[in-house]
């Protein structure tokens, strides 16, 4: 039985390059019949040029899948900004990996 959870479990390699991020402050959502592109852009204040910085694209699908855990995280958040509630790392490692963190590392879900 063990060996069989095993074999679903999903392994995600995260290099030192995408765990530092790109910055964007503007997304711009297009779509055709079979997916969803998205485009992430970095806007400064006085340049009339901008340029994308990352593309994403999904199925409709997994696009679903976004929409639904992005609303549930701004929800969570909402709720812990509205309570005036802040966690430490220390409190997130050893809590429940549902509540918003500090890109401490808890479970993530799409």
């Amino acid at each position: 039985m063990e060996n069989n959870q095993n074999q679903n479990e999903l392994s995600i390699e995260l290099t030192e390059e995408v765990a530092e991020g790109i910055y964007s402050n503007l997304a711009i959502i297009t779509h055709s019949n079979t997916e969803f592109v998205i485009d992430f852009v970095r806007v400064m204040p006085g340049v009339p040029k901008a340029k994308v910085k990352s593309r994403i694209v999904l199925t409709p699908e997994h696009a679903k899948r976004l929409l639904g855990a992005l609303q549930d995280n701004v929800i969570r958040f909402d709720a812990i900004a509205a309570a005036g509630n802040q966690t430490t790392d220390a409190e997130v490692i050893g809590g429940d990996p549902t509540v918003a963190f500090p890109f401490g590392g808890t479970t993530g879900q799409a």
